[in-house]
């Protein structure tokens, strides 16, 4: 059994084995002397209401004395469930192994937000501690009436409250609490989601105390997965189940008008589900319903193609009007710094749609049973889906329950929730228990997409060298055109094709960083999108959202302005970083990779491979990266290998420095993967990179060559994420380090072997 338990039939109760014992109120305004039976103030056999306010919501002792704790996020791959039974089992005092993680199920934890803007340990991990604290507060103090002893004469070992210096005065948890639930109000902020905070009387440990916190402690998923003994999304049954497919137009914003049922009248249990432009079909076998939506004969309406020709993409953007616009607050007068500049400096770049391409296409099963739902997603975002279940239903929430059952991944707003609400709205349809899962050029084809962006920068150099002037402006598809998450139909393909009424936001991003210019500038605006209903090119969250364009475009036009000047671009961004971490970042990676201070362009490459260094840095929510990538260029094929990476990372204080180390190397693959490779390609009505041909991603042999992490922990700093920092700078470093190999600037991702031949031989 692996530590991320997952929870399908489960109920708290069944977590809990009740052994008989009362259970725990703490947070009331009675004091404890005045308690007749302190198990009965601080516990309590029946079930405590599943909200944010209630200690039980988040951490109970079992009828054994291991602790389960009820995690309202989930781990989409990165181990995080390790880090968050750490914080619980050091709070407690427990041994690590007793703890185990029990993640979105929205039966059993509230919503803390899912998986979201890397909050994992920053939020979710700060209420989980929070939580525990107070757990241990109330245990002393159950246990201090049980022995007859104030609480200072206390300590614990293991889950065992005894009398300092004599261990035969002794009460366990199990003996105190076990398979009860906690009665203990918290102090709750009212809000939901990421920022959803409820401490208790406690303060938690001094990180001096640690002794669990800060280990490297290994995750135990890992081999079940690699030996199938993990089940997946894809693996969930349901008695008398049925298969559903999606059929998208071949036009987007089409509409079927015209659907011929009895071209599928031959395969078996074979049904079409059809509402306005919602179109799909069932069948009692996979294979069947695959068939089905093959053969079954469709009229569509005569759409106008929506989309520009893709080589017009970026021109679309830049003459666009502006939807909305946001400003940085400005430091100075750039204009008037630009107007007196000795020269200025320009650059613009580019950045395409792009694809979540999961491993594999989203899957959802959906059995709608009593008037009530039980969903099983992939999503990351659970609790979200179970709002959005209810809203295309149009039902209670709290008839809805949604379990989040590991996927094929995700990093933002893939297609899980969209396969989700189309479950339901086809369960509803036939009565039965639908699991859809999307074909893999519906899954490329149909999931939201990052934005494409444009990226403009121009700096005021005085005679002397010196920057006087720096603006920055963002110009792009809103990165929440569809919203973060499927929490309410709007933001649905099911959605948009029953017809809902459309609302697109806006929203996209500045440079996180802290360089210093007496005159300084930084914008974005958002244009509308190409298609506003039900397109394959709706924009939302991409791992790390609009942080790898805007950082590739700003970062590079930092090396940019180091090379115009003539000076090393490490040299530069000393000369203007201010925060005293983002310097130690910077300071840290030039160290680790052996940096040689020099301007680029190398002027020592005339060979058929070119090899070269390049250094970016950004700020993220509080966490700070600095990387330095080298690279070797092929300038016969054009294929760059990026070989070789040194990443600082300042999170804050580590909670498990092996899971960290591992999703800093995720990011970088990830990162170089975006960087040459991935682009969306489309025509005039359609997506057409939908499969791994199409839509080529990085493989095992382009991998890099090594991943070197700098670490720098800082106990007495709060954490912050890392689940997305480290892919920001990615692109800038990769193209800095192909700058200074060859001297030529690359100012549009990707960086296939094609276009880096075209830059080199022009």
């Amino acid at each position: 059994m692996t530590k991320m338990d997952e929870v399908m039939n489960l109920s708290r109760r069944s977590i809990l084995r009740a052994g008989g014992a009362f259970v725990v109120s703490i947070g009331m305004p009675v004091s404890l002397d005045t308690i007749l039976g302190i198990r009965t103030a601080f516990a309590q056999g029946a079930r405590r209401p599943l909200v944010p306010s209630e200690l039980a919501s988040y951490i109970a002792v079992n009828s054994d004395g291991t602790v389960s704790a009820f995690f309202g996020k989930m781990d989409m791959g990165q181990g995080l469930f390790v880090a968050i039974a750490q914080m619980v089992a050091e709070e407690l005092d427990v041994p690590f192994a007793s703890v185990k993680v029990i993640m979105g199920d929205t039966a059993t934890s509230v919503n803390q937000g899912g998986a979201s803007g890397s909050t994992g340990i920053q939020f979710g991990g700060k209420q989980m501690r929070a939580a525990a604290a107070e757990a241990r507060r109330v245990l002393v103090e159950m246990a201090a009436q049980k022995l007859s002893l104030p609480v200072d004469q206390l300590m614990i070992t293991d889950g065992v409250v005894h009398a300092k210096g004599d261990t035969t005065k002794k009460a366990s948890y199990a003996e105190l609490i076990g398979g009860q639930y906690f009665n203990v109000q918290l102090d709750w902020n009212k809000e939901v989601g990421n920022a959803l905070y409820a401490p208790g009387k406690a303060q938690p440990k001094k990180p001096s105390e640690y002794k669990i916190v800060g280990r490297p402690i290994k995750r135990q998923d890992v081999a079940p997965k690699v030996f199938c003994e993990q089940d997946f999304i894809t693996d969930i049954k349901v008695p008398g189940m049925v298969h559903g497919r999606m059929i998208r137009p071949a036009v987007a914003g089409a509409l079927p008008i015209k659907v011929d049922e009895s071209s599928i009248k031959d395969i078996p249990g074979a049904k079409v589900v059809w509402d306005k432009g919602f179109l799909g079909v069932v069948a009692d076998r996979e294979w069947d319903a695959i068939q089905a939506s093959k053969k079954l004969k469709v009229e569509w309406s005569d759409a106008t193609p929506p989309f520009p020709d893709a080589a017009a993409l970026y021109d679309h953007i830049r003459k666009a009007p502006a939807r909305k616009r946001e400003e940085s607050k400005q430091i100075g007068n750039a204009e008037d710094a630009f107007r007196r500049a000795a020269r200025v400096i320009e650059a613009e770049y580019e950045w395409p749609f792009q694809s979540h391409a999961s491993m594999g296409p989203a899957c959802a099963v959906v059995e709608i049973k009593d008037g009530e739902v039980t969903c099983w997603t992939g999503s990351q975002k659970p609790h979200f889906v179970r709002d959005g279940v209810a809203d295309v239903l149009g039902i209670s929430v709290d008839k809805v329950r949604a379990i989040w059952t590991v996927g094929p991944g995700s990093y933002g707003r893939n297609d899980a929730d969209d396969a989700a609400m189309d479950a339901a709205v086809m369960a509803r349809a036939v009565g039965k228990p639908v699991r859809v899962q999307y074909m893999r050029e519906q899954g490329t084809g149909w999931d939201p997409k990052g934005p494409a962006s444009i990226h403009r920068a121009r700096a005021a150099i005085d005679a002397a060298g010196n920057v006087t002037a720096y603006e920055f402006l963002s110009k792009g598809f809103s990165r929440i055109d569809v919203n973060t998450n499927g929490g309410k139909a709007v933001d649905t393909l099911a959605g948009h094709t029953l017809g809902i009424v459309l609302h697109s936001g806006d929203g996209f991003g500045l440079p996180a960083e802290s360089y210093e210019f007496a005159n300084k500038l930084t914008a974005w605006e958002t244009i509308s999108p190409l298609l506003d209903r039900a397109s394959p090119l709706r924009s939302a969250h991409l791992r790390d959202p609009v942080g790898p364009q805007i950082h590739f475009a700003s970062e590079s036009f930092i090396d940019e302005i180091a090379a115009a000047v003539q000076i090393d671009p490490f040299e530069l961004r000393l000369r203007h970083v201010k925060d005293p971490r983002d310097i130690a970042i910077i300071e840290a990676a030039a160290e680790k990779s052996g940096w040689q201070p020099r301007p680029s362009p190398r002027r020592d490459q005339g060979r058929n491979t070119a090899s070269g260094r390049g250094m970016a840095y950004a700020q993220r929510n509080g966490t700070r990266i600095a990387i330095i990538a080298e690279v070797d260029i092929d300038r016969r094929s054009g294929k760059i290998w990026a070989r070789k990476f040194t990443v600082a990372h300042d999170c804050g204080q580590i909670i498990n420095p092996d899971g960290l180390t591992k999703t800093i190397e995720g990011n970088v693959v990830q990162g170089i993967s975006r960087t040459l490779w991935e682009e969306v390609k489309f025509d005039r009505s359609a997506v057409t990179s939908i499969d791994w041909i199409t839509y080529p991603i990085l493989d095992i042999t382009e991998a890099p060559e090594s991943i070197d992490v700098v670490l720098i922990n800082r106990p007495d700093v709060a954490p912050s994420g890392s689940g997305e920092p480290s892919i920001r700078p990615i692109a800038a470093a990769i193209a800095n380090a192909i700058f200074d190999a060859t001297g030529v600037r690359i100012r549009r991702v990707p960086f296939s072997p094609d276009r880096v031949k075209g830059a080199l031989s022009s």
